[in-house]
């Protein structure tokens, strides 16, 4: 009578071990992103954009081939849908260039939270996609998160930056490439699609270098460097590994924690701190982007239709 008992609590224990290690991973994913932003920004001062892309892929693709091949050798590298792939490192090569650049000119925090539409619009479009009615709540919540990216951006302070208008270039870019994925990822080995992109934008990259290469003779540029290489890598490896220990529904609420992580470093780097009003917006996108993403991950189970498991903009 007792081993079942027993048996069913160790059950509910592993079961728990492997949530709190999900969500563990997600928190760690969004920091190395956080990082990663914080870093592109530091560079933008000193490395030209397409160097610091170059970097960014070239650890990709030279770490994702240096662990994928070994253990599928050429003939498991071939892809289903080459276009595809090839579309999809287009559009991560668009949306890398869209952040550095938005970087540049605007505060992490700021940026990281405009960005952090994306999510929201995969929803949306998703819904629209599977022809679902779209709930009065949805598009309130819509609604919310642009009201979120005004208060951000607010258009007719004295002080508007325009460059704040580039984050939303980068959500519909992002917003193409997470759909991409989404249907990728059905057909095709993550790792590989992983190995696949940073190749792709390795090549576009290498194109473009010789033109904007310079000497770099300062250490902490050459650290940085690599720092945005291993933390773009890191960061999308370890949110795969998340969403095999937890489901969309636990885990993505914990994606808008790289707000928190951005705060942090814009900071501690550039004694950024968002006012107030842009604490508010941040908090609407947060509040409608997390509740909006959990109602579609629930939708989805409900009716098993396809589902979208929404990740962070890429940069």
């Amino acid at each position: 009578m007792g081993v079942p008992a027993s048996a069913g609590r160790k059950a509910l224990t592993a079961h728990q071990r492997s949530v709190l290690t999900g969500i563990a991973m997600v928190l760690l994913a969004v920091a190395c992103f956080a990082t990663l932003d914080t870093t592109t920004k530091f560079l933008t001062a000193s490395v030209p954009l397409a160097m610091t892309m170059w970097f960014r892929f070239t650890f990709q693709a030279l770490a994702t081939t240096a662990l994928v091949l070994p253990q599928k050798g050429l003939a498991g590298l071939k892809s289903a849908h080459p276009r595809f792939q090839l579309a999809r490192g287009l559009l991560l090569v668009t949306s890398s260039a869209l952040a550095f650049t938005s970087l540049k000119f605007t505060p992490v925090a700021e940026f990281t939270a405009i960005v952090s539409l994306t999510p929201l619009m995969i929803t949306l479009i998703a819904a629209l996609k599977l022809k679902e009615r779209v709930s009065p709540l949805r598009w309130a919540l819509v609604v919310g998160g642009f009201v979120g990216t005004l208060i951000i951006i607010r258009p007719d302070a004295d002080d508007f930056n325009w460059a704040l208008l580039l984050p939303l270039a980068l959500v519909g870019t992002s917003t193409g490439f997470q759909l991409l994925t989404s249907h990728l990822a059905r057909t095709e080995d993550p790792a590989v699609t992983h190995l696949y992109t940073g190749w792709i934008g390795m090549v576009i990259a290498s194109v473009a270098l010789p033109f904007f290469w310079v000497t770099v003779s300062d250490p902490s540029l050459w650290l940085a460097l690599a720092l945005v290489g291993l933390m773009g890598t890191v960061g999308h490896f370890v949110l795969i590994l998340s969403y095999k220990r937890a489901t969309p529904a636990v885990l993505t609420p914990f994606l808008y924690g790289q707000i928190v992580f951005a705060m942090l470093g814009g900071w501690l780097l550039f004694s950024q701190v968002p006012d107030a009003w842009s604490l508010l917006g941040i908090a609407l996108i947060t509040s409608c982007g997390a509740l909006g993403t959990w109602l579609t991950v629930r939708e989805s189970r409900e009716s098993r239709g396809a589902r979208v498991v929404p990740e962070p903009a890429e940069s």
